[in-house]
């Protein structure tokens, strides 16, 4: 029987064929990327600007950048319930609207960098409305997605808002090299500024889908539902954690240069997963595809802990971008397949909330790990962390199988 036959018989609304799923994704997809520049470019800036321009201890270079995540943690269940009711396109224009005042927050900062007190202050309200907005952009661009191609569809949706997503992060590390040394930091937050405000143009005619739910679903119902593959995200995250926060600065101990081309060997990596086989968490199930790829993120982060060279440290960055590519849709397909579909927006915004909690402990918790025992040691920690996870994927492996032989 055809999809259409399915659909009449069913009274569902048919699903796009595959050949269209990427199209109709396209736009909110380089929304997402363009959008996403904001966060991107400035990732190998801020621990150098924070350390060596402001003064300031790794411990402080963790907080900074976490600082980002635990705000985005914090607006995941507002993120969420905005765009089950009001729409999730409301959302996503709203994150880009809020992550471009987060430039004009950069651009005050550096107006106080001879008082390295304020301008850290200034700095982190900058850091918070980043992590809001892209608390929202994320958050709606999924379940906009979802709902433009249908929740058998979401493992696709979850690849290619990904490759937006670290695309940037690739992308943007050279590019945010390149303008801090042609325009310096300021040049930074008017990029960070601009950015977001040309990916809102880009998706402001795109249609929206109608709310999914009348009333606010309460945040802790969904999220003891998909607590268990969050946790998996939650820890196979760690190894992106410590790339983001930690790689300049063990360059920079190392006496290496080149710091950028750790995130860009990453997001390549990362971008290659998701466009090769970003199809097969929907096709051979979540957690047996996040199974094999949080033990290649583990090898990934060894490498980097045991880089004697920058080329052995490329390598690890780049393993480690292969193995979380689909780590996070595998984990999420079972998130998906646990939620309720009238709440779709908060089951993401759950999901996704475990990516900020790592995240935001990451950086703090890790940055007092480096100044104890070395910038090294964190890419060790970060590797025993992901291999936790393969427990949580077999965890849910098991399940799915128990599940299967009752049916």
């Amino acid at each position: 029987m055809s999809s259409r036959s399915r659909a009449a018989t069913t009274g569902a609304t048919p699903s796009p064929a595959a050949a269209h799923v990427f199209l109709r994704l396209l736009p909110i997809t380089l929304a997402v990327f363009i959008g996403f520049l904001s966060i991107g470019l400035p990732l190998p800036i801020l621990p150098l600007h924070v350390s060596h321009d402001l003064g300031m201890s790794p411990l402080v270079v963790g907080a900074v950048i976490g600082t980002q995540f635990a705000a985005a943690l914090l607006t995941r269940a507002w993120a969420g319930n905005l765009a089950d009711m009001r729409g999730a396109k409301q959302a996503v224009l709203g994150g880009l609207l809020v992550a471009s005042c987060a430039g004009a927050a950069y651009l005050a900062s550096w107006a106080w960098v001879t008082v390295p007190s304020t301008s850290l202050w200034i700095l982190l309200l900058g850091r918070v409305l980043l992590g809001c907005g892209e608390s929202l952009i994320v958050t709606g661009a999924l379940s906009w997605g979802v709902g433009l191609v249908g929740p058998q569809h979401a493992g696709k949706v979850m690849a290619w808002i990904g490759i937006a997503m670290y695309g940037a992060y690739a992308v943007g590390a050279p590019i945010g090299i390149a303008v801090q040394a042609g325009y310096g930091f300021a040049g930074i937050g008017v990029a960070t500024a601009i950015f977001p405000l040309l990916a809102l143009a880009l998706v402001l005619q795109v249609r929206a889908i109608a709310p999914t739910a009348v009333r606010r679903t309460p945040f802790y119902q969904v999220l003891g539902v998909v607590w268990t593959a969050g946790l998996g995200l939650a820890l196979c995250s760690v190894g992106f954690g410590v790339i983001t926060a930690f790689i300049a600065l063990l360059f920079a101990a190392h006496g290496w240069g080149h710091a950028s081309l750790a995130f860009s060997a990453f997001g390549l990596a990362f971008i290659a997963a998701r466009i090769f086989l970003g199809h097969l968490p929907d096709q051979l199930g979540g957690a047996r595809v996040a199974l094999v790829c949080v033990l290649i993120e583990a090898l990934g982060q060894l490498l980097i802990w045991s880089a004697a060279t920058p080329v052995v440290a490329y390598a690890g960055a780049a393993l480690t971008g292969l193995g979380y590519s689909l780590a996070f849709p595998g984990f999420g397909v079972e998130a998906m397949r646990r939620a309720p579909p009238q709440s779709r927006g908060v089951a993401m915004g759950a999901y996704v909330a475990f990516l900020d909690i790592s995240l935001g402990i990451t950086g703090p918790l890790l940055g007092a790990v480096a100044l104890a025992w070395g910038v090294e040691m964190v890419y060790l920690a970060g590797a025993l962390a992901v291999a936790l996870s393969a427990l949580v994927a077999m965890r849910l492996l098991m399940g799915t199988a128990r599940g299967a032989g009752h049916a």
